[in-house]
């Protein structure tokens, strides 16, 4: 099972209180990126051609603690960057798990079994290394010769050492679904515990931005796989109906909120993967977003996104609005036969705003006078 008992129980509470209280607005995830630096410069990575003087700043334990009081979401994921450089990562994850969140650590995993002695394991907490396919698809992804073996070496590792272990696994528009499911064969044979699955985003500032999927690309291939997956006993982390969605069988809108992020610069607005300005407190983010500005058929840079961490959350609703439709998802897996659902249009799209090098000015401004890019706030390089 992907997602254990206990953390779908409490999970489950959480969101039954927030939907029956009549919350519009509730996260279920929070975003935490510590800092941007990475030992990985990935061709579809849209956050490492930041300056120096960002790339080596970080976010304190107390900030990151902090920041993780204001939030009401039960899981936390360590993102980045690669959140194994910074220095004080165990003590953020030792916080986080004292305050009893979920804690994902997504890692591209070469410092892993060099750093592994300084976590331990919990019900509270999981690694996610990122995985694209097999060795050749996935040393191809993130640019460098032999990251897969060290990732599976490493995954082995933390699954001696008693923790729980999943895989993050982004498809592009070269993903070849016979291939993909061969790796997810092999994924479960080392014992990983469950895959997150998703669609890369179109980075705009991405080093390559030709292999990005479009929605019927997307809902074209996660058909193929899931028509190779039938019989199959492959877990997956996310809910029947994002799955479903991610064939094409569901409409939705994304709720950005549902995964607000914390980084160097702040809030970030309006999600994870769409910076468009920053917030100083998360009930700033919250109360002052225009939310209703972003999405499908409303922003041009929103267009392809078919991403978790913006449709996860609506299927969760949607999972409570229609219980049964979800659990015959679930059942049968998705329906990759049936005509697809119809999508949201996009002739009404405002065109996308290019604010990029103000927002860098402003960023850079704001972190000298805070004094995080000076030296003593460097993070580790391993």
């Amino acid at each position: 099972m992907a997602v254990p008992l206990l953390q779908s129980l409490r999970i489950g509470m959480y969101v039954m209180r927030q939907h029956f209280s009549g919350v519009k607005r509730y996260p279920l995830v929070l975003m935490m990126e510590p800092l941007f630096r990475c030992n990985l410069t990935c061709a579809g990575c849209g956050k490492i051609d930041y300056p120096d003087a960002i790339l080596n700043s970080r976010i304190s334990v107390e900030e990151a603690l902090a920041s993780i009081d204001e939030c009401p979401a039960p899981v936390v994921v360590m993102a980045g960057g690669e959140p194994l450089l910074h220095r004080e990562m165990d003590q953020i994850v030792k916080g986080a798990i004292a305050r009893k969140k979920f804690v994902y650590l997504c890692t591209n995993a070469l410092l892993l079994e060099k750093k592994l002695d300084l976590f331990e394991p919990s019900p509270y907490f999981t690694w996610t290394v990122h995985l694209d396919g097999d060795r050749d698809d996935h040393d191809r992804a993130v640019s460098r010769e032999g990251t897969f073996d060290q990732a599976v070496s490493a995954i082995k590792a933390a699954k001696a050492a008693g923790f729980n272990v999943n895989i993050n696994c982004t498809l592009f528009n070269n993903a070849d679904a016979d291939r993909m499911a061969k790796f997810f064969d092999y994924a479960h044979s080392i014992g990983v515990g469950g895959i997150t699955i998703s669609p890369g985003y179109a980075y705009e500032r991405a080093p390559n931005t030709e292999h990005f999927l479009n929605r019927r690309n997307t809902k074209e291939l996660f058909r193929r796989l899931f028509r190779l997956g039938k019989g199959k006993k492959w877990v997956f982390t996310q809910s029947s109906l994002f799955l479903d969605f991610l064939a094409g069988n569901q409409t939705y809108q994304c709720t950005p909120w549902g995964n607000p992020t914390r980084n160097v610069f702040g809030w970030q607005k309006p999600c994870y993967l769409l910076g468009e300005g920053y917030a100083k407190t998360y009930k700033e983010l919250m109360e002052e977003t225009d939310w209703d500005s972003y999405g499908v058929g409303r922003y041009e840079k929103c267009a392809d996104c078919m991403v978790h961490c913006g449709f996860e959350a609506t299927a969760v609703t949607d999972t409570l609005s229609n219980p049964l439709k979800a659990a015959w998802v679930a059942l049968k897996g998705p329906d990759t036969e049936s005509p697809m659902a119809a999508d949201i249009p996009l002739d009404g799209q405002r065109p996308a705003v290019n604010n990029y090098d103000q927002l860098l000015a402003e960023n850079l401004e704001k972190l000298h006078a805070e004094g995080r890019t000076n030296n003593l706030q460097r993070v580790s390089q391993g």
